[in-house]
């Protein structure tokens, strides 16, 4: 299928040619990430950046003066922290391995534990309930909570754009309720300081069909062979490949993999059959053991127990299901990494590679939502099938579909077989379990299993260091305060007439080079009633309905020994940091909120879930 008729011709070619794109080759054979430890990764990934990536003359202006760096914002959904090659997992990403090899990675970044929320925080440098996305995008009537970005915010476009720079977004947008036609499109991205755009405004869907696809400010179809992790990565070295001009340009990459449903390509999820035979109990046993070897965590911190939740795999029934459901994950991230490929070589080829600031990190920690994957199949596979197919032109509205474009009916339910585009579940406690080793808790809670994200930075232009580790605690709000330091960017105090709030984060650049970052305030998280504080190596945290529970987390980051009695001069203390700054950061209770004021219906292609 071609775009619509009313774009360009460029525009055409790029969507007729989208699947198309160069093999990616960018570091397809670095390590066995099934078998490898540190000295063995700094070995083969820690070369020099001059035999890799050339001269420096891109890097300069005229008259010797360094230019801008482009900079590259990377995004993966709902993936835990041990699933990369690089952080331990056995999943194929080569290219990130690269990455990394010639980069930092950083062991102490931190996300808000949620898709929306997370992406409020990372393009606006606030914490999400004060960028208006408290939770999700309904509204319940207060500021922090609207579901619309807020107009007192600035996205990391809007502030670079001052500063020359264009910009360019492909992927998950998840930040404004209006996601149809007709909607306003006032926070779409094109309106919040993006020149291209290519994407989802919706926050999940079919990668076969997906709801809301849009090409700037139009809605359009897919087209024919359409995966969605494919043309995220094909648009975004389209817009690299296309750029013109002196000028730096900043782009986002906001991948949906591997959020449900579990959809992959065929010959992708043929790569991992068997591969998780041995279960997920194995499976976190090995990445734990990787993780210490490549130094990522302390030794001497305990793995959490199995999630009480999940059986024991000898005891598991329906193992080939389980199987498949894991090996069409792992599928989706290779599939990513390959994307990430081929935008790296599109930087390669321009000549941009050594003066792009490139970013990697994951939105939340694994889900362990068993959407789709409970109860009996549907619809019932007894009554016949009668094929009704989608036109060609007509846009899918629904985030699940009903049916393929070819019109054969979407299934769901137990013992459903992953993958393909009439199918739509998800992988389960069991494996987010896996994908979180070794912390505790999944995506919603703020516990390290739900807040913590690898943070893979490369800039081989402006960090000398490769293949290095930086324990320095981080979060999202940090990426706007680094974005406008590189750039030497000035964050504007009003914007469009609006008071902007103040940036909430500190620059990384101490950090690159090995630093401290200097953080007195601390950090803080909330969401649905699940609340944080961290201050050094201490954090309060507390699970709603319960109680406040005290870790010092260079000693126990697995959250495993609670000091709460035995520490309560320190647990007073950051309670009262965090109150001050729940009440500074618009943030309501969340039982208060919840009794007060349900969201009101939005445009959203469904209702937000609640869980």
């Amino acid at each position: 299928m071609s775009k619509p008729a009313d774009t360009s011709e460029k525009e055409k070619n790029m969507t007729e040619q989208a699947t198309q794109a160069a093999q990616p080759g960018y570091g397809r054979t670095i390590m066995d990430a099934v078998n490898f430890d540190r000295r063995a990764f700094l070995k083969i990934a820690g070369f020099s950046a001059a035999a890799v990536f050339g001269g420096c003359a891109k890097s300069l202006a005229g008259g010797g003066k360094p230019r801008q760096p482009n900079i590259v914002l990377i995004m993966s959904d709902d993936m835990g922290y041990s699933d990369s090659g690089c952080y331990g997992g056995e999943i194929d990403t080569p290219n990130l391995d690269k990455l990394a090899g010639n980069g930092l990675r950083f062991t102490q970044f931190y996300n808000t534990a949620r898709c929306c929320p997370t992406r409020a925080s990372l393009m606006s440098g606030l914490y999400q309930h004060q960028a208006g996305i408290g939770h999700m995008t309904g509204d319940y009537g207060h500021e922090g909570y609207r579901g619309d970005l807020s107009n007192r915010c600035v996205t990391i476009a809007e502030v670079l754009k001052l500063s020359g720079y264009s910009t360019y977004m492909a992927g998950k947008w998840h930040v404004t309720p209006n996601v149809r036609a007709g909607t306003s499109k006032h926070n779409w991205p094109c309106q919040r300081g993006f020149d291209r755009f290519f994407g989802t405004i919706h926050g999940a869907g079919s990668f076969f069909d997906p709801n809301s696809l849009t090409l700037d400010n139009e809605l359009i179809p897919p087209w024919k062979d359409f995966y969605y992790t494919d043309a995220i990565s094909d648009y975004a070295s389209r817009f690299i490949q296309e750029h013109e001009g002196g000028h730096p340009f900043f782009m986002y990459v906001a991948f949906t993999a591997a959020h449900w449903p579990m959809h992959a390509r065929e010959k992708d999820i043929a790569k991992y059959k068997g591969k998780y035979a041995k279960g997920w109990d194995s499976l976190r046993k090995e990445r734990y053991a990787r993780m210490k070897k490549l130094g990522l965590i302390d030794p001497a911190w305990e793995i959490t127990p199995r999630d009480e939740g999940v059986p024991a795999w000898e005891e598991e029934p329906l193992p080939e299901w389980q199987q498949r459901r894991m090996e069409v994950y792992a599928a989706m991230v290779d599939s990513m990494d390959q994307g990430i490929g081929r935008i790296v070589k599109s930087l390669e080829e321009k000549g941009e590679l050594e003066n792009t600031l490139v970013f990697y990190l994951q939105d939340n920690g694994g889900c362990a939502e068993e959407y789709g994957s409970n109860g009996p199949v549907k619809p019932d596979p007894a009554e016949p099938v009668v094929l009704k197919p989608m036109a060609d032109n007509e846009l899918q509205l629904k985030m699940q579909p009903d049916v393929t474009r070819d019109g054969r009916p979407v299934r769901t339910g137990k013992g459903v077989m992953p993958g393909p585009a009439d199918t739509y579940i998800a992988y389960g406690k069991g494996w987010a379990n896996a994908s979180n080793t070794p912390f505790r808790l999944y995506k919603h809670w703020v516990h390290e299993g739900g807040i913590s994200t690898p943070l893979v930075v490369h800039w081989p232009a402006g960090i000398q260091a490769k293949g290095e580790l930086r324990g320095q605690p981080g979060h999202l709000i940090d990426i706007m305060a680094t974005s406008v330091d590189v750039a030497g960017a000035t964050y504007p105090s009003e914007h469009k007439g609006h008071t902007i709030i103040s940036m909430q984060g500190r620059s990384l650049r101490p950090a690159f080079e090995g630093k401290a970052i200097d953080r007195p305030e601390g950090l803080f998280w909330e969401h649905e009633g699940n609340r944080a504080v961290r201050k050094g190596d201490w954090k309060l945290v507390s699970r709603y309905p319960g109680g406040w529970e005290l870790y010092n987390l260079r000693e126990n980051r697995t959250e495993m020994n609670d000091l709460s009695t035995k520490f309560p001069e320190i647990a007073r203390e950051l309670e009262g940091m965090y109150n001050s700054w729940a009440e500074r950061s618009f943030v309501v209770p969340w039982g208060e909120l919840n009794k007060k004021a349900q969201p009101q219906k939005t445009t959203a292609a469904r209702p937000e879930m609640r869980r």
